[in-house]
């Protein structure tokens, strides 16, 4: 024994001593989490007011986003702490829901550090998203039920040009490091901008709150809140949107890229890694990507085929060159295309207690994309509810050029955008107990795209699509799912220009063309962001089949739904974590 040692005789701890040791330690790390969580998720919020907004929370409704450099460096400065923090919580103890907590939370924000790399913020604005865009869309996400509401969006409206001015300072550094989105997209946001401000008062969206006050507003309220609205906008709203339409016409656009891939920009090959990494939540390459979406592009080609002879046709391209043709498949009018969406909405909203035990409270909303959007706008999408159900989900409808549009994909486009679709999903997200606001309000788009496609199919097996062109159209639209994994992977991978997407759209889709043009320039614009569907859905279906063939009599397909969604929006490979220990806890 060296020199200095000292011994000491060993100390007995009672176990129910260790047991209570134990056990307030791991409430107070529980506690260090759920107060971290709350921490992160308010300095969210107090960041990003708009986000607020839609979430319901009123607080910041009167405030903007800063989006100087200084705050964006702040921010990434924030999101390192944060980092930090989480990974300093020693999760030793924590049942499966609690971990995910922490893990979840750490690998958001690696994410975000992860693409901070790529400076995504000099390149904020695209012909299908943007300030210019969202902040018309926003407003009519907002509630307007007291005096107070109304001079928070007064305070907003006239905050706007000081965001604009930001926005325009990080296109300017965009054009400087040649993070520029491609040139003939460019114009399209001018055009956007110039419409707006062409807007008469009576179709301004940044005017439809005064077009009705609620009845308890006294008539000198009225007349004051009336005036102050439409001052911010003369004067502070459309100089904006005028000055911004002229910087992208005059200043930015002659700068934009020829080549539309995402690899012709700086370490372009390295950010659509990334892009592909966090859109599938997978680590599968490009390559693979491209390949699976050529077997499903055969598949479901078959399929179609097959609807195609059963109703006389030799081949594809006879049979869509007919129904382009057929007036009965064409909507004779905008309000046509909203009744058929809920017609078919109703219809599964009767069938969705046969297929989930869980049901969500908040009821979807059918609404037609503002005109000033619906150029650029996808046929449907959805935007969530409110989280304190004080604002419904909208899906948000696409009626413009109805003359050219077709009703074959709109059955199926309705389960997908309402229910079973997002709405389902994302309400019961939101109305989880116990999980922390992130995780109820947060998406990874592979889990929530990939869901609402595998609900298309849910109305194949309730025996909905009884007509055979609504059946061609859910093929149809699977088919397109399909293709953007051939045709994303083939912009930013394989270097193919737009032409060649347009032509493998031509070949492999009998959708209208006013769609492939802007299904095409959303995949430039959005690299990685149409893949999650098809990933997204093939695993989901791949869970089903692996828990309906190891449980045999013991599946129910009703507790294999809300398996799925009892969690929230999970990565992929966390979700099949969960299905798998379902499936061994009810062996």
């Amino acid at each position: 024994m060296s020199e200095g040692s000292l011994v000491t005789a060993p100390v007995s701890v009672p176990s129910n001593a260790l047991s209570s040791a134990t056990s307030t330690s791991l409430e107070a790390r529980l506690r260090q989490l759920d107060s971290l969580l709350e921490e992160q998720w308010e300095y969210g919020l107090r960041t990003n007011p708009e986000y607020a907004s839609m979430l319901g929370d009123k607080r910041f409704n009167d405030q903007l986003r800063d989006f100087s450099q200084a705050a964006i460096d702040a921010n990434l400065k924030k999101s390192r702490e944060f980092l930090r923090r989480f990974q300093a919580i020693d999760a030793t103890g924590f049942d499966v829901q609690q971990k995910l907590n922490k893990d979840l939370m750490v690998r958001q924000l690696q994410e975000e550090l992860a693409a901070a790399r790529f400076t995504p913020w000099q390149m904020p604005v695209l012909q299908n998203s943007g300030l210019h865009l969202d902040t018309p869309e926003l407003v009519s996400m907002l509630s307007f039920a007291s005096v107070k509401d109304y001079e928070d969006y007064i305070a907003r409206l006239n905050k706007l040009p000081t965001l604009f001015e930001q926005t325009i300072l990080q296109m300017r550094k965009g054009v400087k490091n040649k993070l520029m989105p491609p040139q003939f997209l460019l114009p399209k946001i001018a055009r956007q901008c110039e419409d707006i401000v062409a807007m008469s008062m009576e179709t301004s969206p940044f005017a439809k709150p005064i077009m009705q006050f609620p009845a308890t507003f006294s008539d000198a309220d009225k007349q004051r809140l009336k005036a102050e609205v439409l001052a911010a906008i003369q004067n502070k709203l459309i100089p904006a949107y005028k000055n911004f339409a002229d910087f992208v016409r005059s200043d930015y656009a002659p700068h934009g890229r020829q080549h539309v891939g995402l690899w012709s920009l700086p370490n372009g090959a390295a950010r659509y890694q990334l892009q592909v990494k966090t859109q599938t939540t997978t680590n599968k390459t490009p390559e693979q990507i491209h390949q699976i979406g050529l077997r499903e592009v055969a598949r479901i080609e078959a399929e179609m085929l097959a609807v195609a002879k059963k109703l006389g046709f030799a081949d594809l391209k006879t049979f869509n060159a007919a129904m382009e043709k057929n007036p009965d498949l064409h909507p004779k009018s905008r309000q046509e295309i909203l009744d058929l969406y809920g017609k078919y909405t109703d219809q599964m909203y009767a069938k969705i207690p046969e297929l989930f035990g869980r049901l969500p409270k908040a009821k979807v909303k059918i609404m037609a994309v503002e005109e000033f959007r619906e150029k650029e706008a996808a046929g449907a999408s959805y935007n969530p509810g409110a989280a304190d159900g004080s604002r419904p989900g909208h899906v948000m409808v696409n009626t413009g050029d109805f003359a050219n549009r077709m009703t074959l994909s709109i059955e199926t486009t309705a389960l997908h955008e309402g229910v079973p679709g997002h709405h389902m999903q994302i309400a019961i997200a939101q109305e989880l107990e116990g999980l922390p606001a992130y995780r109820q309000q947060g998406g990874n788009n592979a889990y929530v795209e990939g869901w609402a496609l595998y609900s298309e199919r849910l109305g194949r097996e309730l025996g909905f699509f009884q007509d055979p062109y609504s059946f061609y159209g859910h093929l149809q639209d699977e088919m397109l799912r399909a293709i953007r994994l051939v045709v994303d992977t083939g912009l930013h991978y394989k270097k193919w220009d737009r032409q060649q997407v347009v032509d493998f759209f031509r070949n492999h889709s009998g959708i209208e063309e006013v769609e492939i043009q802007s299904e095409t320039d959303r995949y430039i614009a959005w690299p990685g962001q149409a893949l999650g569907y098809k990933i997204g859905q093939l695993k989901i279906l791949e869970l089903r089949d692996y828990a309906s063939k190891t449980l045999g009599s013991k599946f129910s397909l009703k507790e294999f739904h809300d398996e799925i969604l009892g969690a929230g929006a999970l990565p992929l490979d966390v979700l099949e974590a969960r299905i798998k220990a379902w499936v061994a806890k009810k062996s």
